[in-house]
């Protein structure tokens, strides 16, 4: 026998004939109420939602039916559109599919144009599908696991049931109507921007991280590395996806909140920069007063961008990455693993950040392992490395004005942002399609979905205006 379950993540679409669902619910309280124990409550709860849905799924079936317009004639968003005619749609709602009749109208001077159902731009159906508020839900639920665990979550909560191509499909629909009026929606949303209160500065990062591409990127990561003064690497198939951070500190220099992006591969990473001077600029607009400190890895297209384009401020090469480059040399000359590599690390590691100065002891000390190991490249790299970025790398400094010198904001994005979700097990990404999640997610990690939801379902509403006194087209070929 069929679960009850399998019953509710299957549940047929409610149509005009079926008018009974309140009545089983009804019938299974009154059945309910003065039966014994039974010892199955999982069972009952099962059922029990399935006939709270069925009822739910009426009444959306009754509310949706009165946005219908039914009318010789309409003003679709100004335009005469005239009936063509009545037809069943059935469109997932947050309780399951619901079946309405509504009626479709054309607009006849334009051959090739598409029958428009009035109801759909009254409801804000998105993508001639899902209602706003299942299409909302479905939305962040795909930005945060595959298409695949997604339809398993809907089947297992039992609310409605999109298949994993209809998630699928979702972003790339919500993707087309976000990039078409971008640029406006991301200003919308920066003049809803609240900063956090005892927000004493903003920590600006820029990083990139490598993702697999359907196209084959490895030629275009060598180029793209290349033009911006980088040594590519990763595998074949790989592109750098680029990722942007704003977060807000307090006095102690510990982050409150923070506004997280991300771009599909670019050359330049030219409009994730162009997001990120933007909402620079509006916070600066609210918050003149706000210390700024720029945080990077010590690629020089990050530098070009972020010294000469954001407005004056502390510059620090991220800590980490520094260290990054001092572990490598110490490995170099005494062995990876090794315990003098491993205890030498440790020691120079707090001058760098402690002592004000510690840079140039750092160099010191890379320059006499270099006399000592002349044929052992990582050192030699390593010094050039800490000479070309010391004015970037003023630590003590920093930390006595409570100031952030590490990117780990940024690097959390490239890992939360854009790893967890697009370099899983097999997969290869499109621009349309990676850039459809990567918009969603940001949204999602920025605290700013709700908002950025409400912009973009307002596109999907239209104003529909019966027009008097029309006379059907059939009337009046009658009457000739």
């Amino acid at each position: 026998m069929e679960s009850i379950a399998k019953k509710a993540a299957s549940a047929l679409p409610v149509t005009m004939q079926d008018v009974s669902a309140l009545d089983r619910l009804v019938r299974l309280v009154k059945e309910r109420k003065d039966r014994p124990w039974s010892g199955d409550f999982t069972t009952f709860e099962q059922e029990l939602g399935e006939r709270l849905r069925e009822v739910g799924r009426e009444l959306l079936q009754e509310e949706m039916s009165k946005g219908d317009v039914e009318a010789e004639a309409v003003l679709i968003d100004g335009t005469a559109h005239r009936r063509v005619l009545r037809s069943s749609e059935t469109y997932m709602t947050t309780m399951g599919p619901v079946t309405v009749e509504r009626t479709l109208y054309k607009d006849r001077t334009a051959p090739g144009a598409k029958s428009i159902a009035g109801l759909e731009g009254r409801l804000g159906i998105v993508g001639g599908y899902w209602t706003p508020l299942a299409a909302k839900q479905a939305a962040w639920v795909v930005s945060q696991m595959t298409p695949a665990l997604g339809e398993e979550l809907f089947e297992r909560i039992g609310t409605m049931s999109p298949s994993k191509s209809t998630l699928d499909r979702l972003p790339k629909e919500l993707h087309g109507r976000w990039e078409d009026d971008r640029k406006a929606f991301e200003a919308s949303l920066r003049e809803v921007t609240v900063i956090p209160e005892g927000t004493a500065s903003i920590a600006v990062s820029l990083d990139g991280v490598l993702a697999p591409m359907k196209d084959g990127g490895a030629v275009a990561t060598r180029e793209q590395a290349a033009d911006e003064g980088r040594v590519s690497k990763g595998p074949a198939g790989y592109r750098e996806i680029g990722c942007a951070t704003i977060s807000f500190c307090d006095e102690d220099g510990e982050m409150i909140s923070a506004i997280r992006a991300a771009r599909m591969p670019e050359t330049k990473k030219r409009t994730l920069k162009s997001w990120l001077l933007a909402e620079v600029a509006a916070i600066y607009e609210k918050r003149p007063d706000l210390l700024i400190v720029k945080v990077a890895d010590a690629a020089n297209d990050n530098w070009d961008f972020l010294h000469k384009q954001l407005p004056v401020g502390e510059e620090v090469v991220d800590f980490f990455h520094a260290t990054e480059h001092l572990g490598a040399a110490l490995a170099a000359a005494y062995g990876d693993g090794s315990r003098k590599s491993r205890h030498r690390f440790e020691e120079l590691r707090e001058i760098l950040l402690e002592d004000h100065g510690g840079v140039d002891h750092i160099i010191r000390s890379l320059q006499y392992l270099e006399r000592t190991y002349p044929q052992r490249k990582k050192i030699a790299e390593a010094v050039g490395y800490f000479k070309r970025n010391k004015k970037r790398m003023n630590y003590a400094a920093l930390r006595e004005k409570d100031l952030p010198v590490g990117s780990g904001p940024v690097e959390a994005a490239c890992k939360t942002l854009v790893a967890q979700r697009m370099k899983q097990s097999g997969m290869r990404w499109g621009q349309e399609g990676g850039q459809a999640i990567l918009t969603l997610r940001g949204w999602s990690q920025s605290e700013r979905f709700d908002q950025a939801w409400a912009l973009l379902a307002a596109t999907y509403e239209f104003q529909v205006t019966i027009i008097s006194n029309v006379v059907p087209i059939s009337s009046a070929k009658k009457r000739r």
